[in-house]
């Protein structure tokens, strides 16, 4: 079984027995395909792409990692929903994209998904985008270099328009 595998299992896991004790779960959950849902997805990570520009516009643009990080991540959400996962754990979000990938259930490059976060920390020589989330999040820089922000742009219209096609059933 490989890692990705390993990883949706010990989601799903965690969720079960998270659910058992508690009404919430922070793992990875079947609950069946939700349009309302995945368009909520989509629309939130529309939002979050403005912002990005609106951060980055207004010299706030420190915040625009976080933005584009976020409008990545509801994307993956939103094709997570089309294949009936429900995540609430950013590592299981990974994994079953990772997975679907790797069934070749979708047709998202997995070079793309190496760009965002890697569950395999290795031969990537370049931060992904939840890294530089987090220095821009944590870290006390007050503006965001011109080449991480188009990069952190580009990244995101590029996961927009490839979630739109995955949602659509577009091949």
């Amino acid at each position: 079984m490989s890692q990705l595998k390993n990883k949706v299992r010990w989601c799903l896991n965690k969720a079960e027995n998270e659910l058992k004790q508690n009404s919430k779960h922070r793992g990875l959950k079947i609950v069946g395909v939700d349009k309302g849902k995945i368009s909520q997805h989509i629309s939130k990570a529309e939002h979050d792409f403005n912002a990005g520009i609106n951060f980055h516009n207004t010299g706030f643009s420190d915040w625009s990692a976080s933005a584009f990080f976020y409008c990545i991540y509801h994307c993956l959400l939103a094709i997570s929903m089309k294949f009936g996962y429900e995540s609430r754990n950013q590592e299981c979000t990974f994994a079953i994209i990772g997975s679907l990938i790797e069934d070749e259930k979708i047709n998202f490059d997995k070079s793309l998904l190496d760009k965002i976060f890697s569950l395999e920390k290795q031969n990537i020589e370049e931060s992904t985008s939840i890294e530089m989330r987090e220095e821009y999040q944590y870290g006390t820089k007050l503006s965001l270099e011109d080449k991480i922000y188009e990069e952190l742009r580009r990244m995101s219209v590029e996961v927009l328009s490839k979630t739109k096609e995955i949602i659509e059933g577009v091949k």
